[in-house]
């Protein structure tokens, strides 16, 4: 599959093939009379250049590579240009490639192809200003490691920073105990593209001149790592250790023994992996499909249907998880039979933005659904779910996501929508989305909070609904599984106790009959704590076919509020 970031270095490639492809000139002819080969001569034009016109041709193309394009492709995208565009922008042969290239360059990235301005290179040269005001340091701000970090991320969600280093309580995961350190920084992001959630990037200045460089080695802002005596870790202070240990294991990092450093080695090649992702230029991913997030480009082909469901889950005060539960059907997908098995393929492609046009995360994924191919026309009716879970801080967002059938590129769809991630106030009842699922169980502890469809330590599959509006539908075989978390319950001061009472409600929506009126008090099931989660199954057999309606009612009696959420669903 060709992608537009392909189609817009075609180019570029082109004038490579035709500056450096070399044709083999001794091939072997058949001589008609004959019948003997004979060998052809060398073309002159045709022929393979000697070492010593290689080093002339490179050199002749440095020459000519200066002025603005020098500066352009040195200093100005250094941080952001993949290798390939490098190498394709080296080979073009005139000023007229170049500035087509470089158009194309910032065009691939543009989030808004239709709009004249060009957002991401507009903040991409804000960024190298900042850097250069803030982060100079003998050279210029965009030289440092800083530098290149904040122009290819962006700034950092929070950092920790120490100026001026001094006395440090090193946590339990770097050996425990007090050291001393240099001027270091750790600056943390919730979400980086291409390179993974809850990133910690550690800059040290150890020759004490503002000079701050990216380590992977938690040990080296220790400045007195190689002082005898000085800056014991835990475990050395109670004589479980020696100093010299730190420097007899071998690896990335020179820390203390201590209860967590079994975990410190095996997560080296994480250190490693993240390390190289960090230093890649940003991905551009899927970029064909970047053009369908702008509402003014027009689909082709039939539309791609899909259904999105979106939820709310409180994780802290200030960040909730949201998250959104793609459903294709079967049917809208285009499968290919090889060997007995059929195969469809979706790449999908998801962005959310603030309200200032910012993109604060984006997603990427391939979905692959396999049928054997003699089951495929009975199983139409099926559907895949994708599943991504989001951190956002409470405030509203716009959604847009794009997929694409791979066996059939025309066939494209596209969902945009507004979120509002909820605030959660301290004193006030509240609860998270009310999810009603066909799938729901406990995850070993070692998955807790990680996972497709897990949050906390449940794994919970939504269900979607058709076309976004309609009630989730269930079979009489199956349970309804439903769950739910209650925010900020009311303490009793003396007893230390919650007292809050919850009601389940089922009701046939057609007759308004109530089916099943259940209670019970948080103060058997969890009485010291200010939040619940809710975990239910219901079976359906019972059930005769219809629209039936769940509702969780919430009457805390200390504090006096009461909520209730409600959710839909029919049998069939």
């Amino acid at each position: 599959m060709k992608t537009s970031r392909h189609l817009a270095l075609s180019t570029a490639f082109l004038s490579l093939a035709m500056v450096g492809a070399w044709i083999p000139s001794a091939q072997a002819q058949t001589d008609v009379k004959q019948g003997t080969p004979v060998e052809e001569k060398p073309d002159p034009l045709k022929r393979q250049p000697t070492d010593k016109e290689k080093f002339a041709q490179q050199r002749a193309l440095r020459q000519e590579l200066k002025g603005v394009y020098k500066k352009w492709l040195d200093e100005d995208v250094r941080w952001i240009i993949t290798d390939q565009e490098m190498q394709a922008f080296k080979h073009l042969s005139n000023d007229e490639e170049r500035d087509s290239f470089i158009e194309q360059f910032w065009l691939r990235r543009n989030p808004n192809p239709d709009s004249p301005d060009n957002e991401y290179r507009d903040e991409h040269y804000r960024r190298i200003a900042y850097a250069n005001e803030h982060f100079a340091a003998g050279k210029p701000g965009w030289k440092t490691d800083r530098g290149h970090i904040y122009i290819a991320f962006g700034k950092a969600d929070s950092i920790d920073s120490h100026p001026s280093g001094g006395n440090y309580q090193r946590p339990m995961e770097e050996g425990g105990g007090n050291t001393s350190t240099y001027p270091f920084e750790t600056w943390h992001y919730r979400y980086l593209q291409g390179v993974g959630d809850n990133i910690d990037i550690e800059f040290v200045d150890t020759c004490m001149c503002g000079d701050y460089h990216m380590t992977i080695d938690r040990s080296e802002k220790d400045a007195l790592k190689y002082v005898p005596g000085a800056g014991a870790t835990m475990y050395e202070q109670m004589g479980q250790a020696s100093k010299a240990d730190r420097f007899s294991g071998g690896g990335l990092e020179q820390l203390g023994t201590g209860p967590m450093s079994t975990m410190n080695q095996s997560k080296q090649f994480d250190r490693l992996n993240t390390y190289a992702k960090l230093m890649a230029a940003p991905e551009i991913k899927f970029k064909d499909l970047e053009a369908y997030m702008v509402s003014s480009k027009i689909l082709t082909g039939p539309p791609f249907l899909f259904d999105v469901r979106t939820d709310y889950v409180k994780v802290t005060s200030d960040t909730i998880l949201v998250p959104i539960t793609l459903q294709i059907r079967n049917k809208d997908i285009t499968f290919q039979n090889k060997d007995g098995v059929a195969t469809g393929t979706v790449n999908i492609l998801g962005r959310v933005s603030n309200l200032n046009h910012r993109i604060i995360q984006s997603f990427e994924e391939t979905v692959t659904v396999q049928v054997p191919s003699e089951l495929l026309g009975r199983t139409q009716n099926n559907a895949s779910v994708y599943w991504k879970s989001i951190p956002l801080r409470p405030g509203l967002y716009k959604v847009d996501i794009v997929i694409k059938d791979v066996n059939n590129p025309d066939h494209i769809g596209r969902w945009q929508r507004s979120v509002n991630a909820p605030k959660y106030d301290d004193d006030r009842l509240a609860a998270s989305s009310l999810i009603l699922a066909d799938q729901m169980e406990r995850v070993p502890s070692k998955d807790i909070g990680a996972g497709n469809f897990v949050i906390g330590n449940t794994r919970i599959r939504p269900r979607v609904s058709s076309g976004g509006t309609q009630p989730v539908t269930f079979h009489r075989n199956q349970n309804l599984n439903f769950w739910m978390q209650v925010y900020n319950l009311g303490i009793d001061e003396k007893s230390k106790q919650n007292g809050a009472k919850i009601e389940y409600q089922l009701t046939n929506t057609t007759t308004k009959q109530v089916l099943l009126n259940a209670e019970e008090l948080t103060s058997k099931t969890n009485p010291n704590s200010d939040q619940v989660t809710l975990e239910r199954s219901l079976p359906l057999a019972s059930l005769e076919p219809g629209k039936y309606e769940i509702t969780i009612k919430v009457d805390d009696g200390i504090s006096k509020q009461q909520i209730a959420e409600s959710a839909p669903f029919v049998v069939d």
